[in-house]
């Protein structure tokens, strides 16, 4: 049965779970708020419901659910829209539908991930409040123009006030009221789609709210002090954002995440989820094995992921675990959670390490090499790479110019080490991710009242054009970088001393396919410097981060081709020199 408020054809039903209840009745404006004009009728299972005909869409409503001697007033747990976090609810104008001619993603291996948070990226002119999805969908061209072709979308359920990252959801299934309707979304959706480009939703269920949470002790009942039957109510209840962690151990819970996760995909047309904190879900503590397991916590990761993938093949179902868990990408039938990908911290932490550090003798590039290297399986895009997300960037860190150059963010270092940081994001194997305003050099921190500076693109226009390409390359849309979508990797020269490292990746094999990428960690420029190529002849410069296209204060050191001879070097069939600028990082495959 579907749980909630559904429009008839006449009126509207309404079913919600509360199996402690005596009483339970649909309060609304339809009835100006007659506390006992709809009484719900029990099944067997502890869901009230009824129908209610002079009920339709636009009217508020909320439940009033009698346990003893205790009356309380409470929204909908399914509920799509709200007045506000803490306010009534509206029965839906429109269930949002997916139109004919379903929007395919790109496989993982050509997937390019741009991570955005509606408040700050949607925001348009001075006027109060955050950005909202309107303004998101007025900037969805500049996210063409740079050519990712996934949208990782920051939580957008209903949280408490105005501003928030998004990760204190107090309600599931609506849309927060600050950005928007449900249809203002499934019009972000359908512009995404329209522009060649998937939607990825961030679903918080690791804990709820805490505040303004109407399924705290829903219908009355708990235990210890806990939050009653949609929560655990012992010490698996704790977690660092509250005591709030769902019982994943009861059948109407489960289902309730289940069915929301299914909502993204089946009403919205979202294209994939991205879990967050994992960790949380499957152990109390954040972290592997005893003590702490929550083995209910896998099970349900297992049991959405698959339900997920029997909804729709083609779903992205990515997990942020960050404790290098390899069972999470593997599948369900072999003791797996089921995801796809999972964001990898054994890339971002040593590529940032590497790049952020001031004295170049201290950098290691056999962390570097093992970072270019790390996979959980055979399948190197499994793990989502990047040097910047919201969490990287906040949270007492900042953006890489900012931690490169602090109150300097746009210096030469801040130029020169970042975008070395991209070039490697996009060459290394694995799906690669950006966050909102990394493509024009946000400084500072994130948080969720400041929004973009849309100026910046202009004043860097450069970089912009930069991030541009090697997405372009990254995606192969020149015909001349296959390898960068394939599952091969050598990393066949690592300098210490140097601070140099070049790397081989591959699909087949070949011209237009093998690209090597070479990298100077150093202040210092490298002439002549010698190093093995996979194959004799010419290798054609495709990027070159120091060229001037992207920077005028950049020195276009490093040149328009190489010339491979015979001559065993690194392990590989033939040898060339090569000039390399300080941070920076050349990209080259053959015609």
């Amino acid at each position: 049965m579907n749980k909630g408020a559904t429009v008839l054809e006449r009126g509207c039903r309404f079913a919600v779970w509360a199996p402690n209840a005596d009483e339970v009745y649909v309060v609304g404006s339809f009835s100006d708020w007659d506390e006992k004009a709809h009484p719900l009728s029990r099944d067997d299972a502890g869901v009230w419901q009824g129908e209610v005909h002079e009920a339709k869409p636009g009217d508020e409503y909320r439940y009033r659910i009698v346990t003893g001697d205790e009356s309380y007033s409470r929204t909908d747990p399914y509920a799509r829209r709200l007045t506000h976090s803490a306010g009534n609810v509206l029965i839906p104008k429109d269930i949002p539908g997916r139109r004919p001619g379903q929007f395919q993603a790109a496989p993982l291996n050509e997937l390019v991930i741009y991570e955005l948070h509606i408040g700050t990226f949607g925001k348009k002119g001075r006027e109060p409040g955050p950005g909202d999805l309107e303004g998101a969908i007025e900037r969805l061209d500049h996210l063409r123009e740079l050519g990712v072709n996934a949208i990782e979308i920051m939580p957008v359920a209903e949280f408490p006030g105005a501003y928030s990252w998004g990760y204190n959801p107090s309600h599931l299934f609506a849309i927060e009221s600050e950005y928007g309707s449900p249809r203002a979304f499934r019009d972000f959706v359908r512009r995404a789609h329209d522009l060649g480009m998937a939607v990825l939703v961030d679903v918080v269920y690791n804990h709820l709210g805490p505040n303004d949470l109407d399924v705290w002790r829903f219908d009355g009942w708990y235990e210890n002090e806990g939050g009653g039957i949609y929560f655990y109510n012992d010490d698996r209840a704790k977690t660092p954002w509250g005591d709030t962690r769902p019982d994943y151990g009861r059948p109407e819970v489960r289902e309730y995440i289940r069915d929301n996760a299914l909502m993204w995909i089946r009403d919205y047309g979202v294209d994939g989820l991205r879990w967050d904190a994992t960790a949380y879900i499957r152990n109390v503590s954040g972290g592997d094995g005893e003590p702490g397991d929550l083995p209910d916590g896998w099970s349900l990761m297992q049991w959405v992921n698959d339900e997920l993938r029997a909804e729709r093949s083609t779903v992205i179902r990515i997990a942020e675990d960050l404790q290098n868990n390899a069972r999470l990408t593997k599948a369900p039938g072999d003791g797996g959670a089921g995801f796809d990908a999972q964001w990898d911290a054994r890339f971002v932490h040593p590529i940032r390490e590497a790049l952020i550090g001031a004295d170049d003798a201290h950098r290691d590039m056999g962390a570097v090499r093992d970072a270019i290297l790390h996979r959980y399986y055979l399948n190197a895009f499994e793990r989502i790479i990047y040097t910047e997300s919201h969490d990287e960037v906040a949270n007492g860190k900042a953006r890489v110019p900012e931690e490169v150059d602090p109150g300097n963010a746009s210096s030469w270092a801040a130029r020169k080490k970042s975008t070395l940081g991209a070039a490697l994001v996009f060459t290394t194997p694995g799906v690669p991710m950006l966050f909102q305003g990394q493509e024009f050099l946000e400084d500072d921190w994130f948080h969720d009242e400041d929004p973009l500076d849309w100026s910046k693109k202009k004043r860097f226009a450069g970089i912009f054009r930069l991030y541009a390409d090697l997405i372009a390359l990254r995606r192969n849309l020149k015909d001349c970088t296959r390898g960068l979508c394939g599952q091969e990797v050598s990393v066949y020269h690592v300098h210490d001393d140097e601070n140099v490292i070049a790397f081989h990746r591959w699909e087949q094999g070949g011209p237009r396919d093998s690209t090597v990428i070479v990298a100077n960690f150093s202040t210092h420029p490298k002439q002549g410097y010698v190093i093995g190529w996979p194959t004799e002849g010419r290798w054609v410069v495709r990027f070159n981060s120091d060229s001037r296209f992207y920077d005028e204060a950049f020195n276009d050191v490093g040149p328009v081709d190489v010339h491979a001879a015979g001559g065993e070097r690194d392990g590989l069939p033939a040898e060339g020199a090569i000039d390399l600028a300080p941070y920076s990082a050349l990209i080259l495959s053959q015609d």
